[in-house]
């Protein structure tokens, strides 16, 4: 994944004994001719800061005052954060003779007048809170902290906190660390800094910093973490442990025969890359993740309208908290062959430039990526990739020996089980038996592949987690083709008879016919019967079977309803009811 950012703290960390050390000053100017933005943030005044280290213009933007004021050097500009200090805080602290240094956010003092200083605090009422640093305490408005001014300062620069590596040594670093993608202490520091950080720089003083920067310079990427802390939780394991996964960067194999729940699980690591403020890009043929919308900074492009340009993607990619889903459901075969593979090189060249998206997942991946000449569009660089596709075995070698997390769901066809195995690192042809679970599963449940670190070695099997955003399955390829009239679904009988041959159809004939003529249906439960059998849908059959036992007993009620609701929801068909609304609307 591509670094866009370094945070430093001053004092202890690139500075000793006010004084900025010569080689991280060189090693910073290596940082920004690379194109990574540095930031300094630190807890002293802005003054103070100045009267150290002399001119700013080393780095891009100084997050001084703990968090509380931002400061541009080259366009020379300074802007408050938080609250400037109450002057009746001041005038009391002087008052009780309390010696202190004040800027204008934030006031500095020795730590032993911490006591005092809550006393003034109670006393006034004032809304403050003390930070510590060292020998040291800060006191400043509630809510603020190097973390909270190193977003403000990101967001200014169109830039991520996932992207951002940020490096500290003592107690007020611990929030912007941990707000970083990785947070890194160095050795000489905080003992419970470094327990909680992602990596501990070795060292005893500022030159090892120097020499990190310039080996993040010379890679331009972020650095793996020794302790990952941003997990996605897959699901739990057959002895009820969690089963989660650090999938920063890492390349994602999702595969399994058709209807077998792979998208399902493909969107619960969606939802939760973007709750943790990962930028995705789902590549989506058949309209599965249109439900992604749902969540904070997610725009659906496509379906309706035409795909997006590579500039048009650009633009909807240009702030790092956005994340988008590619709609394909409405083009031809033949036109999505023709826009994904210029698709996933435009995302290639995007990702370089900006680091955005962090991940990039493509569905129906047997259909874009046959070759090594398709797998050059990737950028393995970056990695960030999860490949969603029932037939791995069509997937080039290239890619599938780039896979570090490989999850399967039921797979039942041998040849596809033997090329996963043969693709999985250290595993003996003993135990090839073994592998047969895959086709035992039930949808539901999945398998973490030996070649995932966190399998533990061995073919890990886990029920799949629930979903924030439904589930919402191929509108296109479900709704409006016919079953036929073997599995076609009968309402009524003789004169009064009718074939269905469409879920489309079929949710019409629920919501217009009377609930007394279908209680028989749901008294046998066919509703659920035929959702399963036909479609395969079995978690939406569990839920039609509970309305079905609730509403079986012939009173007229909304069972109907819930039971048409159900499939709308499941099935995206929110679009076609709104248009009806609208029209009968209009003819009223």
């Amino acid at each position: 994944m591509k670094l866009s950012a370094i945070a430093l703290d001053y004092d202890g960390t690139i500075a000793f004994h006010d004084r900025l050390e010569p080689s991280v000053r060189d090693a910073i100017a290596a940082v920004r001719a690379r194109g990574i933005a540095v930031l300094l943030v630190t807890g002293r005044t802005l003054g103070e800061l100045q009267r150290v280290a002399g001119s700013l213009h080393f780095a891009d933007v100084v997050v001084a005052e703990n968090g509380a004021l931002l400061h541009y050097p080259a366009q020379e500009r300074t802007s408050l954060l938080a609250p400037e200090v109450p002057e009746a805080f001041l005038l009391e602290l002087r008052r009780r003779n309390v010696p202190f240094g004040a800027g204008r956010c934030l006031v500095d003092l020795d730590a032993n007048e911490s006591g005092r200083v809550l006393e003034t605090i109670r006393a006034l009422q004032v809304p403050l809170v003390m930070a510590f640093n060292v020998g040291r305490v800060m006191v400043l408005s509630q809510g603020v902290s190097k973390a909270t001014g190193l977003q403000s300062a990101l967001s200014t620069l169109r830039l991520s906190p996932r992207n951002t590596l940020a490096i500290g040594d003592a107690e007020n670093d611990h929030e912007m660390l941990r707000h970083a993608e990785i947070g890194v202490a160095v050795e000489w520091g905080s003992p419970t800094l470094k327990a909680s950080a992602d990596a501990v720089l070795t060292g005893n003083s500022p030159s090892a910093v120097a020499t990190y920067l310039h080996r993040l310079a010379a890679s331009g990427l972020m650095p793996p973490a020794v302790r990952p802390r941003r997990r996605l939780l897959l699901g739990r394991g057959e002895d009820g442990a969690e089963l989660a996964l650090a999938v920063r960067g890492r390349n994602v194999l999702l595969t399994g025969d058709p209807k077998s729940g792979k998208s399902w699980i493909a969107g619960l690591l969606c939802e939760q890359l973007i709750l943790h403020g990962y930028g995705v890009c789902v590549i989506d043929p058949e309209g599965d993740y249109r439900s992604l919308e749902g969540l904070p900074g997610v725009e659906v492009l496509g379906g309706d309208d035409p795909p997006p340009t590579p500039r048009q993607l650009l633009r909807a990619l240009r702030f790092p908290d956005r994340s988008v889903v590619i709609d394909l459901s409405q083009r031809s075969h033949e036109e999505k062959l023709a826009y994904v593979p210029a698709l996933l090189s435009a995302l290639a060249v995007v990702r370089r430039r900006t680091g955005l998206p962090h991940r990039i997942l493509i569905d129906e991946a047997h259909y874009y990526l046959h070759n090594d000449a398709d797998v050059a569009r990737l950028d393995f660089e970056h990695g960030g990739y999860t490949v969603v596709t029932y037939c791995a075995s069509r997937l080039p070698a290239s890619l599938l020996d780039s896979t570090e997390v490989a999850i399967v769901t039921c797979e039942s066809n041998p040849i596809e089980i033997d090329t996963l195995f043969n693709r999985c690192v250290g595993c003996a042809p003993g135990q090839r038996s073994a592998w047969d679970a895959l086709s035992r599963l039930t949808v539901g449940h999945a398998i973490a592949l030996p070649m995932t670190e966190e399998s533990g070695g061995v073919l890990r099997q886990f029920s799949a987690a629930p979903r924030m955003t439904p589930h919402v399955r191929h509108r296109q390829k479900y709704v409006d083709v016919p079953v036929g009239e073997h599995h076609a679904f009968i309402f009524g009988n003789g004169t009064h008879r009718r074939v269905v041959e469409t879920l489309r159809r079929f949710v019409e004939e629920l919501e217009t016919r009377p609930g007394l003529e279908l209680v028989a249906y749901a008294r046998r439960g066919d509703f659920s019967r035929w959702i399963d059998g036909v479609f395969g849908d079995r978690a939406l059959a569990r839920e039609l079977t509970r309305y079905e036992a609730k509403y079986a007993s012939g009173v007229e009620g909304p069972w109907l309803a819930d039971i048409a609701a159900a499939i709308r929801a499941r099935y995206d068909m929110s679009d076609d009811l709104i248009a009806r609304t609208a029209a009968e609307g209009v003819r009223s």
